[in-house]
C-alpha cells in the first residue's frame, strides 16, 4: 500500500531501511487472518490480553520521552499521545469483555516472553538513549498500526460481513486514530530535524528495524498460542 504519511520524511526512510523485516510485520499471517475473519478466537483473545499488559509499559515509554522533552509543542504532543494510551486502557478492557476475558483475568495474566522482550527493549532504550532514539523504539508500533488498519480498509480481500475481528480493523483507519499518529509522526520528523546527523543513521535504524521484528514476534505469539492449544487437545 501507498502513502505518504508513512514513506516521507525520516520515518519514511528508516521504514524502508527495514526491509523484509517491515513487509514480515503488516503482513504478518496474524494480519491477514485478521483481515479474512479466520484467525482462531484463541489467538485473539490471548493477543488482546498481552496488548493491554504491554499497553501498560507503553504508557510508561510514553510519559519516560515527556521527562526528555523541554520545548512546549513538543510536550503537548507527547502529553497527548500519553492521554490517548490511558484512556484506551479502560476501552481496551471492555473490549476484552466482550470476548469473555474479565478485567479480573487479565490482571492476573503473566507477561507472555514476547511482551518482556518488547516493552522491556523499548523502555532500556528510552533509559540509555535520547528522546529521538525512544522515539524511534516507539514509531513501528504508533504509525505500524496506523498502516495495518488502512491497509485492510483498502483490500478488497478483507471480509468485513461476519467477520468478529471488523471492529478491530475500523479502529486502527479512524480517522481520530489517524490524527494521533500524524501528530506523533510529526514530531518524530522534529526529533529527526534536530538530533539525526548522518553519523546516527545507522544505530536509529537498528532501533528501528528490532522495534519491527519484536512486533512482528508479538503477532507470532498469539498464533503459537492457538497452536499449543491444539497440539495439547
Amino acid at each position: 500500500m501507498s502513502h505518504p504519511l508513512f514513506e516521507t520524511g525520516f520515518y519514511g526512510r528508516l521504514r524502508q531501511q527495514a526491509g523484509t523485516q517491515w513487509h514480515d510485520y503488516v503482513r504478518h499471517n496474524f494480519v491477514q487472518q485478521l483481515g479474512q475473519g479466520t484467525l482462531p478466537p484463541a489467538a485473539f483473545c490471548h493477543y488482546l490480553t498481552q496488548d493491554y499488559l504491554f499497553l501498560l509499559h507503553f504508557a510508561r515509554a510514553w510519559g519516560l520521552l515527556i521527562s526528555k522533552l523541554s520545548e512546549p509543542a513538543a510536550l503537548r504532543s507527547a502529553t497527548a499521545s500519553l492521554n490517548a494510551i490511558i484512556s484506551e486502557l479502560p476501552l481496551h478492557l471492555a473490549y476484552c469483555q466482550q470476548w469473555g476475558i474479565s478485567e479480573e483475568a487479565v490482571a492476573s495474566e503473566p507477561e507472555a516472553m514476547e511482551t518482556i522482550n518488547y516493552t522491556r527493549y523499548v523502555l532500556d532504550v528510552g533509559h540509555t538513549g535520547d528522546a529521538l532514539a525512544l522515539m524511534t523504539a516507539l514509531m513501528p508500533c504508533v504509525a505500524g498500526y496506523a498502516e495495518i488498519g488502512l491497509r485492510l480498509l483498502d483490500d478488497p480481500a478483507t471480509c468485513f460481513e461476519g467477520n468478529p475481528y471488523a471492529a478491530w480493523i475500523e479502529n486502527y483507519g479512524d480517522k481520530s486514530y489517524l490524527t494521533g499518529v500524524g501528530s506523533s509522526l510529526l514530531l518524530f520528523e522534529t526529533l529527526a530535524q534536530q538530533r539525526a546527523g548522518e553519523q546516527r543513521i545507522n544505530s536509529l535504524s537498528e532501533i528501528f528495524t528490532t522495534a519491527t521484528r519484536l512486533e512482528a514476534a508479538f503477532w507470532q505469539m498469539g498464533l503459537n498460542h492457538a497452536d499449543g492449544l491444539r497440539g495439547s487437545s
